[in-house]
């Protein structure tokens, strides 16, 4: 509305985040620079404190349309607090929004408890479903029977009942059914379905119990082995990291990532110094970390 039109969101999101809320607000016919809200680490500080996060969600409270937060930040690895993000939106009658990319299948999620108003996701990344794959959605309950919220309409979100029907006017399914556009692929959804059930067997409470562990077995690793030619960019708390760990070298990270890539050990990197490393409890072993930090040692 005129009156409440921001979107609250980190200075360092990810670029799709960025470009979807930009074009959003000019859609809406106001001005990104007025409109967003960005907030930024500290000066000297990497990651976001979460009081920071809340205090500027009460600053702009009155006029905050939107609040869009990752699960988990692409860059840092760290995990924000879903929960209170959510709360302080809702304090001020803003939405609650995640991009949860890099957060499903790496924490335990409980997006209806805790009252986020939508979320969206990949699956190539912790649910194993490859580059290219389907994307997800949640709308929460409240909102399922809401016709009055604003979408782009698309055929396959009309109501099943009388989707053949191609009546008008649109009628749209409940829930984050009536948000698609178009019918699923269908072998991206088999394939996906197949990891889903390895999940469902395993369970996400065990899996996080693990992803924890491998990640603090990892952080004491390079601390004894690297010293001070590393830095772990990612907070050490458990509860503000998933299975991710962002570390800083002390020198350029392309000849390092090549060196590790060669040997067989899956990681990645971001320009100019942090390498990504991210053991997945689903399949990695502790010997396997044991080995990346070996290696890793060797080319410090």
């Amino acid at each position: 509305t005129k009156d409440r039109f921001k979107v609250v969101m980190e200075a360092k999101a990810f670029p799709s985040d960025r470009y979807a809320v930009e074009s959003q607000v000019r859609f809406h016919g106001f001005d990104p620079a007025d409109a967003i809200i960005l907030i930024s680490p500290r000066d000297g500080e990497e990651t976001l404190r979460d009081q920071d996060i809340l205090d500027v969600i009460e600053k702009h409270g009155s006029s905050t349309a939107l609040v869009f937060m990752p699960g988990v930040q692409y860059y840092t690895g760290q995990a924000f607090d879903i929960a209170s993000i959510t709360a302080a939106a809702h304090k001020h009658g803003s939405m609650a929004g995640f991009d949860l990319a890099h957060a499903v299948g790496n924490l335990h999620l409980k997006l209806h408890d805790w009252g986020v108003d939508f979320a969206c996701w990949c699956t190539y990344k912790y649910l194993n479903a490859g580059p290219g794959a389907i994307a997800g959605c949640f709308v929460h309950d409240r909102h399922a029977e809401d016709a009055s919220l604003h979408r782009f309409a698309g055929w396959w979100g009309h109501d099943e009942a009388t989707r053949f029907d191609m009546t008008k006017p649109f009628k749209a399914e409940p829930g984050a059914r009536g948000f698609q556009l178009s019918n699923p692929p269908i072998l991206q959804c088999v394939t996906l379905i197949a990891s889903l059930e390895i999940f469902t067997s395993a369970g996400i409470k065990n899996i996080r119990r693990k992803g924890v562990t491998l990640t603090a077995y990892l952080i004491c690793l390079l601390e004894a082995n690297c010293g001070s030619h590393v830095t772990v960019v990612t907070p050490k708390e458990p509860n503000s990291r998933g299975c991710q760990l962002s570390v800083r070298l002390d020198r350029p990270v392309k000849p390092v990532f090549a060196s590790m890539s060669e040997a067989g050990i899956v990681c990645d990197m971001r320009e100019p110094d942090v390498i990504r490393l991210a053991p997945c409890p689903l399949y990695n072993t502790f010997a396997e970390v044991h080995a990346a930090v070996d290696k890793l040692a060797k080319l410090l």
